[in-house]
């Protein structure tokens, strides 16, 4: 008789993981125009991203280690910002991995804009595993108080 070891606990975290992913997909769209297409599950992981709004700037945060700049495409059209990329898979390496619980493959998440931000001053730099995307907003975009008269 052969003993199997399980683990319902690493069972239960796979499963809300995939909940998690597919209550994603269609909340956020899959590009197919059932939502503004901000997230497009290509592999078995998605980066995870922040945008903060500061008063000159978004700034987006993506958590991205282990996947080098230059495997990392940042492009902008008609107020869209896209970023690909790709993690190397560890499980590609099957004859030396003891456990892989990382996730690798490509991916790609799509990010509409508002309106008044300036596309041509779009800057991107990645720091300790996270990409910081920087996108200013125009000048008349800022928000000014205007001073009501008595």
């Amino acid at each position: 008789m052969t003993l199997m070891h399980s683990d319902p606990w690493s069972m239960l975290s796979r499963w809300q993981e995939e909940i998690q992913r597919l209550r994603d997909s269609r909340l956020f769209g899959s590009g197919s125009g059932d939502g503004d297409g901000t997230s497009i599950a290509t592999s078995r992981w998605v980066p995870a991203v922040d945008i903060l709004e500061e008063p000159e700037r978004f700034v987006l945060l993506a958590d991205v280690p282990g996947v080098p700049p230059e495997d990392i495409e940042i492009t902008m059209e008609d107020g869209v910002l896209t970023l690909k990329g790709e993690r190397r898979d560890v499980a590609a390496h099957a004859d030396v991995a003891r456990r892989v619980e990382r996730q690798g493959g490509t991916f790609h998440r799509r990010f509409a804009l508002p309106d008044g931000v300036d596309a041509d001053r779009v800057s991107a730099k990645g720091r300790h595993g996270v990409l910081e995307v920087s996108i200013p907003k125009v000048e008349h975009a800022k928000p000014r108080r205007i001073e009501v008269q008595g």
